[in-house]
């Protein structure tokens, strides 16, 4: 596995396996990885021939306030882990690498960056949407691997391929959970033991959420009102929100119709945490 710094350098690497006629394979990460992470790696190994994990805590989608300072950077652990995967080349630069210069040039994707996740976290998108575009653009993938639990994401960067005719397909693998259901995230380890069962309520909740769907509930008011009593079940819980949304547009919905989105924000003590399940009624 090489280890690579500089753009010039990962560039170099990937041109010499696409020259060979290898399929590239990117897995976009911020590091601290995980069980999720993994997952994501594996499918990219089985897929492609060749493949390239980034690993650069953005700071242009950390808002005011938020956790960039102390987001987990575990580097040497990432590394091995990424070995281990059978990963070909990990790109970890450094901030001046990716923004030598004050950034006057974004990319921002309307509508679908608007609810959820982007009602409290205004800049966020863009943040993501510009790091990924450099990525694409640096390690020119033929694949991209995405994890379902980012949903929104998911969407918003999809959106962007599609608008801005990257030549990249992007790939959206599922939540992986522990065994309580709760998804995993590199923000996990924030969490008290207790604060770790309270939120197990939150996949809890869309479980009921999925029942009810599955069962004829056709009025989103009344599924949002039982998402709610579940995760009011802790006092240590509180509702960003609880959004049900087309999943494609992530419109919001008053009534149960085609391919939904049922999307969470809480926040427990100070760490927020989000998950999401899709329920397609038209099957």
């Amino acid at each position: 596995m090489k280890i690579s710094e500089t753009i010039k350098s990962v560039r170099e690497l990937v041109n010499a396996a696409r020259n060979a006629g290898k399929r590239i394979g990117f897995v976009p990460t911020m590091g601290a990885l995980h069980i999720g992470h993994i997952s994501l790696i594996e499918t990219a190994v089985k897929q492609c021939d060749f493949v390239v994990v980034s690993i650069f805590v953005n700071p242009t989608q950390f808002g005011i306030g938020e956790d960039f300072q102390k987001y987990p950077r575990p580097l040497e652990t990432d590394l091995e882990i990424c070995k281990k995967a059978g990963v070909d080349v990990v790109f970890a630069p450094s901030i001046k690498e990716m923004y030598p210069n004050e950034n006057l040039t974004w990319v921002n994707v309307e509508k679908v960056t608007e609810s959820l996740c982007g009602k409290s976290r205004p800049s966020h998108f863009r943040g993501v949407a510009t790091v990924c575009a450099k990525l694409f653009n640096i390690v020119a993938p033929d694949f991209a691997y995405f994890g379902q639990k980012d949903a929104q994401q998911a969407v918003v960067i999809r959106q962007m391929v599609y608008d801005l005719n990257l030549p990249v397909e992007i790939v959206v693998c599922p939540t992986v959970r522990e065994k309580d259901g709760l998804a995993v995230s590199s923000r996990n380890q924030y969490l008290s033991r207790q604060h770790k069962k309270d939120a197990a309520l939150i996949y809890k909740s869309l479980q009921k959420c999925r029942q009810m769907i599955l069962a004829g509930e056709t009025d989103v008011s009344v599924i949002i009102d039982c998402i709610s009593k579940v995760l009011n079940q802790s006092l240590a819980i509180e509702i960003e929100y609880i959004s049900v949304v087309d999943a494609q547009t992530l419109q919001n919905l008053t009534k149960i119709s085609g391919k939904i989105l049922a999307a969470i924000a809480v926040k427990i003590g100070s760490t927020r945490l989000i998950d999401n399940i899709l329920v397609d009624t038209s099957e």
